[in-house]
């Protein structure tokens, strides 16, 4: 059950994976980006195309929505997320930090 709206980036991070959109993918990002996948640290919108190849559309990766929350700070959002696909696959929160509409920071955290 989602708990509150979904911001539009992050719709279009769960709806460009699904439909294998690497460049609407990439462009939900900021330039500047962080991602932090269970420590792993990529950067900018190159290092999020990395991930992406690696560990999101790269294997197939399909996301649904189970819950979405406001994080701890303003623009902070704590989605929950079932990824199915060919490679990670399960069910944890996804904390996302928008900046201009954009994602500019995410933890995907165990």
């Amino acid at each position: 059950m989602t708990t509150i709206e979904t911001p539009a980036a992050i719709q279009t991070f769960i709806e460009a994976t699904n439909r294998g959109d690497a460049e609407a993918f990439a462009a939900a990002f900021t330039h500047d980006a962080n991602l932090n996948d269970w420590g792993r640290e990529y950067h900018g919108r190159d290092g999020v195309r990395d991930w992406d190849r690696t560990d999101n559309i790269g294997v197939q990766a399909h996301f649904e929505l189970d819950a979405i929350e406001p994080g701890s700070s303003s623009d902070t959002y704590v989605a929950t997320l079932t990824v199915t696909g060919n490679g990670h696959n399960g069910t944890g929160p996804m904390t996302f930090h928008l900046r201009d509409g954009l994602i500019a920071s995410l933890r995907i955290t165990p």
